[in-house]
C-alpha cells in the first residue's frame, strides 16, 4: 500500500521536502548567527560608552582605518573650529527620524592635524539643494568629547556619493575627502560630539546608539528550525493519509463489486 510514493506526484513532492528542509536550518543558523553578532555589538558599544574618555590622538592618526574594536569609543580632543571649512552632511535623521543635515565642524589640534567633529543634527528649509542654518561654532579653544566613529564609505554605509552638490554639502563623512578638501593631515574616522552640548539644543547631538535591543534574530532562528523538523513530519501525516485513503477505497470498490456479484 505505500507503492504510491514511487509516483511522479510524490516522488516531486517527496524532492521538495528534501529541498526545504537543508534551506530552512541554513535560514536557521543565518539568523543565529545574526542574534551572536548583535550581541557581541551590544557588548562592545556598551564596553566602549564606559570607558573612560582618552586623547583622540592615541586611538587614531591621518590615514588610520579605525578598527571595529575601537567603533564608539569615547575620545577627546582640543583645538579651534574652522568654522570656515564646516560642511553639512546631508540625507540625515535626527533622533526622532525628521530629515536634515548632519554639521561637519574641522577642530584643528595644536599640532596642526585635523580632527572632524560632528556636532549633531540641524533641519533642512523648504529647498533640499539650499545650505541650511547652522548654529556657530564655540570661538577660542575648546576640549570636546565625543564617540570614535569609522570613516563612512558608500559599501558600508549603503550611501551612494553623488557629483554636483551644492557648495559645502557632502553625503560621506570621510577623513580622505576632507583632507583634500582642506589641505591638512586629518585623522582617521571622525568624532561623533557628546559634549559640550549647545546651550540651545542646536545642532541636536545624536543620541548613544541602540545598545540594549537584540532584535528577534533568536526567535526567527528557533521559527525556522521548527519549520525545517515539521516538514518530514508533515510528509508522514500525508503519507499516512493517503494510505488509508487508498484502503477505504479499496475497501468501498471491493464492497460495491461483491454486491454487483450477488446481485
Amino acid at each position: 500500500m505505500y507503492r504510491f510514493v514511487l509516483t511522479r506526484q510524490w516522488v516531486c513532492l517527496t524532492l521538495v521536502a528534501l529541498v526545504l528542509i537543508p534551506a530552512m536550518i541554513k535560514l536557521g543558523f543565518w539568523q543565529y548567527h545574526r542574534h551572536v553578532h548583535r550581541v557581541a555589538q551590544n557588548q562592545l558599544i556598551d564596553a566602549n560608552l564606559r570607558a573612560r574618555p582618552v586623547p583622540v590622538t592615541e586611538v587614531t592618526s591621518p590615514g588610520h582605518r579605525v578598527p571595529r574594536a575601537d567603533f564608539w569609543r569615547a575620545v577627546t580632543a582640543t583645538g579651534t573650529y574652522d568654522t570656515a571649512h564646516e560642511v553639512v552632511v546631508r540625507m540625515r535623521t535626527s533622533n526622532d527620524d525628521k530629515v536634515g543635515f548632519h554639521v561637519l565642524t574641522p577642530l584643528v589640534l595644536g599640532d596642526g592635524r585635523v580632527v572632524l567633529v560632528n556636532r549633531g543634527w540641524v533641519p533642512g528649509g523648504d529647498d533640499p539643494r539650499a545650505h541650511p542654518p547652522v548654529p556657530a561654532a564655540p570661538s577660542g579653544e575648546v576640549t570636546v568629547t565625543g564617540r570614535l566613529k569609522a570613516d563612512e564609505t558608500s559599501g558600508g554605509s549603503g550611501i551612494k556619493e553623488r557629483k554636483g552638490l551644492p557648495d559645502r554639502q557632502v553625503m560621506l563623512i570621510n577623513s580622505a575627502q576632507q583632507s583634500e578638501y582642506l589641505g591638512r593631515p586629518v585623522l582617521g574616522g571622525y568624532l561623533e560630539l557628546t559634549a559640550p552640548a549647545p546651550a540651545d539644543g542646536s545642532p541636536e547631538i545624536i543620541a548613544d546608539p541602540d545598545h540594549d535591543s537584540i532584535g528577534a534574530h533568536m526567535a526567527y532562528a528557533v521559527q525556522w528550525w521548527l519549520f525545517a523538523a515539521a516538514v518530514p513530519v508533515g510528509w508522514l501525516v500525508l503519507v499516512r493519509r493517503e494510505k488509508r485513503d487508498r484502503e477505504e477505497a479499496a475497501a468501498k470498490a471491493a464492497s460495491v463489486e461483491a454486491e454487483t456479484a450477488t446481485a
